[in-house]
This record gives structure tokens, sequence and C-alpha cells, in this order.
């Protein structure tokens, strides 16, 4: 455990809650939670362990969405799989390339792309918001295993923000599912990767395993909150969180680049 504060602790845990609401709703929990175990980690924590720490619970927080979902909307669970395992190798692959490249080039790129997807999804109503009514054809189905799955995962380990967002995007313009069904398969991808992630870094011994399991309780309680939340509510609601996500994204990533 690290030596921190109860007040940090408990700053921390809030920030967990909250990630895992936003997490389970639409993606992009890390926006919230890896900032905060950033700065409430002693002065001069590798980052390393920061990232490992985050996986640790955030995998906690998904895994109690992906089965709170499971339970009450359809989910094709095989293909979230084949999808979850194509963006298992995808973020290997984009982990391996992040170590001889900087990332700050492509940042501007992906802040483009979520602006053009923001405005996308304003200038649509109703984008995600009814069910498919035919059958998603075998080629879209090779598509979102190797846009959702390998692309989006290899992004998720060159460069990570905002992975849960995209793959909700992808999955809904792809598949045609509509918002709700494609954060819960969403989930399910997430949990693929965040395994694999979290292996690495255990095997690396950088993660604060009590500290983490602390965290991952008020985690999994926001994510199973935030997937209840947005089963009630239905793809309207999600939708509203998804801009509302987006436009944070793009915020924080302007921050950094211009600005921090």
């Amino acid at each position: 455990m690290p030596d921190i504060s109860l007040t940090m602790i408990l700053l921390l845990c809030a920030a967990s809650l909250a990630a895992g609401w936003v997490d389970a709703v639409v993606g992009g929990g890390g926006l919230l939670l890896l900032p905060a175990m950033l700065l409430g980690l002693p002065a001069g924590t590798p980052a390393a362990y920061a990232l490992g720490t985050n996986k640790a619970v955030a995998i906690v927080g998904t895994t109690g969405a992906a089965v709170t979902y499971a339970r009450k909307t359809p989910v094709d669970v095989r293909l979230a799989v084949r999808i979850g395992l194509a963006a298992l190798a995808g973020s290997t692959a984009g982990a391996f390339v992040a170590a001889g490249l900087s990332t700050d080039v492509l940042k501007p790129v992906v802040m483009v792309v979520l602006l053009a997807v923001g405005t996308f999804v304003i200038l649509r109503p109703a984008f995600g918001t009814a069910p498919p009514t035919t059958p998603v054809s075998a080629r879209r189905v090779l598509a979102a295993i190797g846009l959702a799955g390998l692309g989006i995962g290899f992004y998720d380990g060159l460069i990570g923000p905002g992975t849960g967002t995209f793959l909700v995007l992808a999955l809904t313009a792809l598949l045609h599912l509509d918002l709700v069904t494609a954060s819960a398969t969403a989930k399910i991808v997430n949990c693929c990767t965040n395994a694999g992630a979290l292996a690495t870094f255990a095997w690396k011994g950088t993660v604060f395993w009590q500290l983490a399991a602390l965290m991952a309780l008020f985690n999994l309680a926001g994510g199973t909150v935030g997937a209840r939340t947005a089963l009630k509510q239905g793809s309207g609601f999600v939708r509203a969180v998804l801009l509302t996500v987006v436009f944070a994204l793009v915020a924080n990533m302007a921050y950094q680049q211009w600005l921090a």
C-alpha cells in the first residue's frame, strides 16, 4: 500500500466510483480514473504503478458492468469475445509500437476524429437509438473484428484515452446496434483488453494490490449502477453522455497537447 493520506484514499475511491459509472454507460472512465491515480500517488512514484493499479481497478468495474448488461439486454457474447481477442492482439502490438513512437504526433489526429464523430452524432439524432431491423452481414462482422478489435485495440495500446467510447461508436456504426447494446458489447471487449494489460503489469510487479482492491469495490459499484442507469434510461440518455464524454476527451487531449 503506498504511503498516502486517508483523505487522498477517499478521493481516489470517489473518483473510482464516478469512473465506473461513466465507463459503464458509454466508456471513457479512464478520463477520470487515470489522472486521479497520477495525482493521488506519492510524488516520484513511477507512472507504471498508476497504470497497473488503474487496470486492476478498472477490470473489476468493467466485469461488473458486463455481467449486469448481459443479464438485462441481448448481447452476442461470442461475437464480443471474438472482437475482444482481436483487440487484445491489437493492444499488444500497439504497446510495442508505442515504445519507439511519440504519441504526441498522433493526438491532434485523434482530436480531429473525435470532433468529427461528435458532430456526426449531433447531426444524426437517430444514430444508435433504434435496434437493427435486418441481420448483420458477415462482411460487417469481419469489419467489426478488424476495426473495433484490431484497430481500436491497437489504439488502446498506443495511446489509450477514449478506447471504450471509440468501441461504442464503432460497434453502433458497423453492427447497427443501439447505443445500449453497443455499450454492453464494448464492456465484454474491454474485459479482454484489460485482462491482457493487467497480466503484463502484474508480471512486472507494478500494481498496488491493496489500494486497487479498495478502489475496485467502488468502481464495481459505479459500473453496476451505470449499467442499470443506461438500461433504464435507454439510448437517448446514453447518446447525451456519449457527446459529453467525446467533447471532454477532446478538451483533455488539447490541454495535454498545448497547455500542460
